[in-house]
């Protein structure tokens, strides 16, 4: 792996976010204006002295050290983990962590941007505000919008012992609407992860404002419930505390590595089901339909079980089976026969099938697309 450098801190001491970077021993190397703010203390109370969890409230010391210090010492990067630092008054400072590791696999040296919670919020009042503006600030609400979809796919899918994974997102149109659809790929254990996709109502701010509380709230609920349908319950229960507009369908994936092999528990929130490609070339639906997110009084959401073998499984959203062209719908069955046709391998089935689907629309599709397709391997 290519070393990453520090960056200097000097040219971080003004920025608006909170930045510190750790040593080798975990301890505060350097720390801007701006966490020191944050925590209450001068830089002499904390650079060489403190480490990341002296600054924890306990639940957050517990959550570094049982989940987020395991996870940096196999991935490079972690993004938005929601934390609560503690001032020496017993006040609560929420924040959103971003942190880099800077030294080979397991080193404890880390570079690390906090972003307050209320500054978030009121960064998304900004987008509901310029969402309201008139035809002559379209061209500004267009790149905050952009910029705040950005935020809820990742780039790439992580990298997963045992499995190969691909994914990729598409938004409508000429990709400046920010959309609803989502997909997220994490580390619940040392042998378990998640994949989830979902797919909120609507288009615009608002329903990208909405797809950021789903997302977190299905990383947070997933700690604590390894079953997806407790998952999915917990989600519509956020959304109708919410009392939102927007509704979401869901496909939640929980895979567990046991006995050298995968073991999946699946399940729809008023979703397309996952669908298996064997080596063959022929194509399954897996999944018991279940009520979107957010929509009904009284939800049902039931798992499937099963035991990955030499099958690939695509999940997506339904931009590609309700894309519209000169012969009508895309389809299920369009979709079936050209999974068949594209060799067994996750990044093969995923950029095939976001080819055909933007060649059937010309290029121009109506609705945001998401896929996620992964196998087994070793």
């Amino acid at each position: 792996m290519r070393a990453r450098t520090r960056l200097d801190p000097d040219l971080l001491q003004d920025a608006p976010a909170g930045h510190v970077t750790t040593d080798e021993t975990g301890l505060v190397a350097s720390a801007n204006t701006e966490f020191l703010r944050l925590v209450g203390r001068t830089e002499d109370d904390v650079v060489g002295r403190l480490e990341l969890a002296d600054l924890l409230t306990v639940a957050g010391r517990v959550y570094l050290e049982t989940h987020l210090a395991p996870l940096l010492q196999r991935e490079e990067v972690v993004r938005e983990i929601e934390l609560d630092l503690l001032r020496p008054d017993g006040a609560r400072a929420p924040v959103l962590l971003n942190a880099r590791r800077l030294g080979d696999e397991g080193s404890r040296s880390l570079q690390i941007v906090l972003l307050g919670a209320g500054d978030r919020h009121r960064y998304e009042e900004d987008l509901r505000q310029a969402g309201r503006l008139a035809e002559a600030a379209r061209a500004e609400s267009a790149a905050l919008a952009e910029t705040l979809s950005r935020t809820l796919i990742p780039p790439a899918p992580p990298s997963v012992p045992h499995l190969e994974i691909a994914a990729a997102y598409r938004p409508a149109g000429d990709g400046r609407e920010v959309g609803g659809d989502f997909y997220d790929v994490f580390q619940v254990s040392e042998t378990g992860w998640v994949v989830v996709l979902g797919d909120v109502s609507g288009k615009g701010v608002h329903a990208a404002t909405v797809t950021s509380l789903v997302r977190h709230s299905v990383r947070t609920l997933a700690i604590d419930h390894p079953d997806p349908a407790d998952l999915l319950y917990g989600v519509d229960r956020v959304l109708t505390r919410e009392q939102t507009d927007h509704y979401c369908t869901l496909i939640v994936v929980r895979m567990d590595y046991r006995e050298r092999g995968w073991d999946l528990r699946i399940c729809l929130a008023g979703h397309p089901p996952a669908l298996l490609r064997a080596a063959d070339g022929t194509v399954t639906e897996v999944g018991t339909p279940g009520s979107p997110a957010g929509l009904m009084p009284e939800p049902s959401f039931t798992c499937v079980r099963h035991r990955l073998g030499d099958e690939l499984l695509t999940v997506y959203t339904d931009g590609v089976t309700e894309a519209r062209g000169v012969a009508g719908m895309y389809g299920e069955e369009r979709l079936y026969a050209l999974m068949g046709e594209l060799s067994h391998d996750p990044h093969a089935q995923v950029d095939g099938i976001v080819t055909s689907a933007l060649d059937y629309q010309d290029g121009n599709p109506a609705d945001d697309i998401a896929i996620i397709a992964f196998a087994a391997v070793g």
